[in-house]
């Protein structure tokens, strides 16, 4: 079955009754598994998904004090792989996490359904090649981003506006997906190497249904409000520069000029992973002025 037909069933169910309409993990089982921890302040959620079974686990940073913190949230990378996903351990992009952590920011890394221990359907499904759902499947994962950050809004500790998504191969081509909302409410969108579909057949540089990927980012483009930085190292495999500034540039010409396009010294044997693997040094001069603390003295906005 198809995922479109699996949507249709599940919404016909929904609308006579037969699935619940209501979580049932229980709103009470929401939310911190726990003490805090180091580094940063490291505690494990639970946090909510749009599926009605299966919350998502995640990780929470957080800077010392009461906050309210700006929030960022994490979305991850994926694979087409279903043993590799059902294997993956609990993201936490740990120099990443601390670099935002360090400009003032709770950071929460949440494990999107159909990975690891979250476990539950993966929705996100790209399907085949020939068919590559490559639109659906970004929004699938933005939902899950707004889930999360909907939900982490109502913590007395996090603030109600600029949040900050920051985004993976997969995970960044959910984010690109939520560049139509509010600035108020998502402040900025940092990318890298964004996209699905990369390495087709375990071969470097060879892209699954290259044109859907520009397609896609053209109509994500074409109502974009927020600003997105889009980055992607020399010797990114998956997606390369050439490649990915020709997502960027469709993304760019649909609306308004808001990406700012780098392309960064190649990272270790592949530059793919620099989000996961980089140092915080580093990975910290990557993200956009926007996202720098506050000047010492400087009001706080709530």
């Amino acid at each position: 079955m198809t995922k479109n037909a699996l949507f249709k069933v599940a919404s016909l169910l929904l609308a006579v009754g037969v699935l619940p309409q209501t979580p049932a993990w229980g709103e009470n089982q929401l939310g911190a598994r726990g003490g805090e921890g180091t580094p940063n302040r490291r505690q494990e959620w639970l946090v909510p998904t749009q599926d009605q079974i299966t919350p998502s686990r995640a990780v929470l940073f957080r800077p010392a004090g009461k906050g309210p913190f700006r929030l960022a949230v994490i979305a991850h990378a994926s694979t087409q792989n279903r043993l590799a996903r059902a294997q993956m351990p609990q993201p936490e992009y740990p120099a990443l996490a601390a670099a935002l952590v360090a400009r003032g920011f709770a950071v929460l890394v949440p494990q999107r359904l159909g990975h690891g221990k979250t476990g539950g359907p993966y929705l996100e499904d790209q399907e085949g090649c020939d068919n590559a759902e490559y639109t659906m499947s970004a929004r699938t994962t933005g939902e899950t981003i707004t889930a999360a950050l909907t939900f982490m809004r109502t913590q007395p500790f996090i603030r109600k506006d600029a949040s900050v998504i920051v985004g993976h191969s997969a995970g960044g081509w959910g984010a690109l997906a939520l560049a139509d909302q509010s600035p108020k409410s998502i402040s900025s969108i940092v990318v890298f190497a964004p996209g699905r579909g990369g390495r087709k057949d375990d071969r470097a540089n060879s892209i699954c249904a290259p044109d859907k990927l520009i397609a896609g980012a053209k109509e994500f483009g074409e109502d974009a409000q927020v600003p997105v930085t889009w980055l992607v190292a020399e010797n990114d495999s998956y997606f390369p520069p050439e490649f990915s500034k020709k997502m960027a540039d469709a993304f760019i010409e649909a609306g308004d000029d808001k990406v700012d396009f780098q392309v960064l010294p190649p990272f270790g044997k592949e530059g793919h992973w620099l989000a996961e693997a980089g140092e915080e040094g580093g990975i910290g001069a990557l993200l956009p002025v926007q996202l720098s603390p506050p000047a010492i003295g400087a009001a706080t906005k709530r």
